[in-house]
C-alpha cells in the first residue's frame, strides 16, 4: 500500500460558493491540478456543498471533504473558537485516513490547523504550504486582547509551523518581513496578492455616481463604528453624498439601523458577487477603513476589486500603514486620520469636486494584471505542484 494515498489536499475553512474570491480561486486551481493529480479539499459547509457542486457542474475530479460549520462571520469570538476546534479535529481525521503528499493551509482558521498540519508533514514526510493570509495571533490580538501566557503561546505555535513549512506564502512585503522577523523561518517566501473577483459581467457607467460604496466584512477590524459616527456627522450638517454598503458581520445591524435613518444611507446586506463588483463600478469612490496595527499582520482583501472597479479609494487609517502607502503610492485616492473630524472633511472636499482626478491613476493597468484569477491560480499551480508531484 502507498504511504500516500493523496497527491494534493487544500485546507481551507472557507470555500466556494460561500466565498467568491479565494473559495473560488481555490475551487480553480483544484479543478486545475485534478487534470495532473488526485486532489481533495478539506472545508467548511454552510449550504450543502456537493448539491452546489453537482448544480454548478463544478469540481468533477475533485475529492471534497467537507466539515458542517456551525457558526458564521456574524458570530461571537467564543463559538468561532469552539468551531475551530471542531475544524481542527475534522482535519486531523481526514490527514490521518488520506495521508495526502503535499498539503496547502492557510491562516483560515489561524494557527491550530496549521499547527496540526505541520505535526503531520513532519510525522509523514509530507510536503506543506502555508499560505498567510493574515499573521495571527498579533492580528486577532487587535480585536481582543488575549491573555497575556495564552497570547505567547499562541505565537510560539505559529513561529514553529512557520520554521517547519516547506514553502510560506503571504499578500504583501511588509507581511513578509513580519513572518521573517518574529519567527526567524528560512522558508521561502512569495508575495502572492489576493485576487479580484471577475468584472466581465460588470455594467461600467458613463458618469459614476457621486457617493460611496463599501463591499466587504462590517467586522471588528473594519473601524465601522467610527464610520457610522463620521457619516451621521456629515449628513446632520447637509452632506449630500451616497454611501451604500453590501456584506455582513457583526456591525451589520449598525449599518442597517443607519439606512433607516437617513436617506442617503443604504445597506443591501449579503449580495452576489457580481452584485458587489457592479456596486464598486457604480460609484466613484469605494470606502476602506482598517485598524492601524492589524495593517503590519493583514491586508484588506477587497482592494482588489477596488483595483479593478475603477473607484476611487478613501483609506481611513494611520497616513504611515502599508494600506494608506499602497493608495497614495499607486495614485487609487486619498487617506483620511482615522478620527470623525478628518475624514469628514474628505466627504466635503469630495462632494465639493476638490480632488483633481487627473492626480489619480484611473487606467491601473499595471496593478490589474497581477491580480487576475488566472496569475494567482498559475502561481499557486507552480508552488504546489511542484512540490506535490506524484510517486
Amino acid at each position: 500500500m502507498r504511504r500516500f494515498k493523496m497527491d494534493v489536499v487544500v485546507i481551507n475553512r472557507s470555500f466556494w460558493p460561500i466565498y467568491p474570491v479565494i473559495g473560488e480561486v481555490l475551487l480553480r486551481f483544484c479543478e486545475k491540478a485534478a487534470s495532473e493529480c488526485r486532489v481533495g479539499v478539506i472545508m467548511q459547509d454552510h449550504v450543502g456543498i456537493r448539491d452546489k457542486l453537482d448544480e454548478a457542474q463544478r469540481g468533477k475530479e475533485v475529492d471534497f471533504f467537507p466539515c458542517k460549520a456551525l457558526t458564521s462571520s456574524s458570530s461571537g469570538l467564543f463559538l468561532r473558537m469552539i468551531d475551530t476546534v471542531f475544524f481542527m479535529l475534522w482535519v486531523v481525521g481526514v490527514l490521518l485516513w488520506q495521508r495526502p503528499k503535499t498539503v496547502y493551509v492557510s491562516t483560515d482558521p489561524p494557527i491550530l490547523v496549521p499547527f496540526i498540519v505541520m505535526l503531520y508533514a513532519r510525522v509523514f514526510k509530507a510536503q506543506f504550504v502555508y499560505h498567510l493570509q493574515d499573521i495571527h495571533p498579533e492580528a486577532t490580538n487587535v480585536v481582543v486582547k488575549l491573555n497575556s501566557f495564552v497570547y505567547g503561546i499562541l505565537r510560539k505555535l505559529d513561529c514553529l509551523t512557520m520554521r517547519r513549512a516547506d514553502q510560506l506564502i503571504t499578500i504583501t512585503e511588509q507581511m513578509a518581513d513580519q513572518i521573517r522577523q518574529r519567527s526567524g523561518t528560512e522558508a521561502p517566501i512569495t508575495v502572492l496578492a489576493n485576487p479580484a473577483v471577475s468584472f466581465d459581467e460588470v455594467d461600467f457607467p458613463s458618469r459614476k455616481k457621486l457617493g460611496f460604496s463599501f463591499c466587504g466584512n462590517a467586522g471588528r477590524l473594519q473601524r465601522i463604528p467610527l464610520v457610522i459616527k463620521s457619516i451621521t456627522e456629515y449628513l446632520n450638517s447637509g452632506g449630500t453624498l451616497e454611501f451604500v454598503f453590501a456584506g455582513s458581520g457583526v456591525f451589520a445591524k449598525d449599518l442597517k439601523a443607519l439606512s433607516e435613518k437617513y436617506e442617503k444611507v443604504m445597506y443591501l446586506g449579503l449580495v452576489t458577487p457580481l452584485q458587489a463588483a457592479q456596486l464598486n463600478a457604480t460609484y466613484e469612490w469605494a470606502l476602506l477603513p482598517i485598524e492601524d496595527e492589524v495593517t503590519r499582520y493583514a491586508f484588506p482583501s477587497k482592494t482588489s476589486s477596488y483595483v479593478f472597479s475603477g473607484a476611487k479609494i478613501l483609506a481611513i487609517c494611520g497616513k504611515k500603514t502599508s494600506v494608506a502607502d499602497w493608495v497614495t503610492d499607486k495614485k487609487l485616492g486619498t487617506c483620511a486620520d482615522p478620527n470623525v473630524e478628518a475624514i469628514v472633511s474628505v466627504y466635503r472636499a469630495i462632494e465639493t469636486g476638490q480632488f483633481d482626478e487627473a492626480g489619480f491613476d484611473m487606467d491601473r493597468a499595471e496593478l490589474k494584471s497581477g491580480l487576475g484569477f488566472e496569475n494567482f491560480i498559475q502561481d499557486l499551480h507552480g508552488l504546489m505542484l511542484a512540490k506535490g508531484s506524484n510517486e
